[in-house]
């Protein structure tokens, strides 16, 4: 019986929202109405100086190394490689198949997320990095912020235990340690090939590291 009552509250609400709504959209409308040349002039060229920063910042990311996975061959390269980048995800690896199933993510990684220098390291090549860093399990990959490691991924525990994770798992894991930005400006999208299991390579020998 309180049906009717319910649905007039509820259409009441929906009405309020929809003219507040309504309302704001209004004044967005009527304060871009009220822009002069002048307005308009100095907001395209606000646009136009944040577009030149971001693609300055995009070349200085390149000329870094950015947007490729590169290996690390000496020890004492490290220290300017994760100094030069504000953003750094280095992969800890060995000659075995769950490093080989991490390059392959890393690797896609690497040209979606130019923000963040992507690299790797031979951890038995480099005795005095794994241990001053406690590097144990392999594959590890250590999180860098401004040239101090943050964060570990260690092997796939956090990736659901096994090698058939998703690149995407992957890339939340290093988003949510804020070593990667999921959106805006800083990233470039590449679709679907996120969310493909490297498992299904065709040649699972084979790695894809440059």
């Amino acid at each position: 019986m309180e049906n009717p009552k319910v649905q007039e509250i509820l259409e009441k609400q929906l009405l309020t929202v929809a003219k507040a709504v309504e309302e704001k959209l209004d004044e967005e409308i009527a304060a871009i109405d009220r822009l002069d040349d002048d307005d308009l002039e100095a907001l395209r060229e606000r646009r136009l100086q944040q577009m030149k920063k971001m693609a300055e910042k995009r070349n200085r990311w390149i000329s870094l190394g950015h947007g490729d996975y590169s290996e690390i061959q000496a020890e004492k390269d490290f220290f300017s490689v994760v100094k030069a980048s504000d953003r750094v995800v280095c992969h800890f690896y060995r000659e075995n198949w769950p490093c080989k199933v991490m390059d392959k993510h890393m690797s896609i990684l690497a040209k979606k997320h130019i923000e963040t220098r992507f690299v790797k390291i031979h951890a038995e090549k480099s005795p005095f990095l794994a241990e001053r860093l406690k590097i144990v399990v392999l594959p590890t990959l250590a999180l860098i912020k401004n040239a101090k490691v943050d964060d570990y991924v260690v092997g796939f525990d956090e990736l659901g235990g096994t090698d058939e994770f998703s690149t995407e798992e992957l890339e939340e894991r290093l988003a949510k340690a804020q070593v990667i930005f999921l959106e805006g400006e800083s990233s470039v999208k590449s679709g679907a090939e996120t969310r493909r299991s490297v498992r299904q390579s065709t040649n699972p020998d084979s790695s894809d590291s440059e």
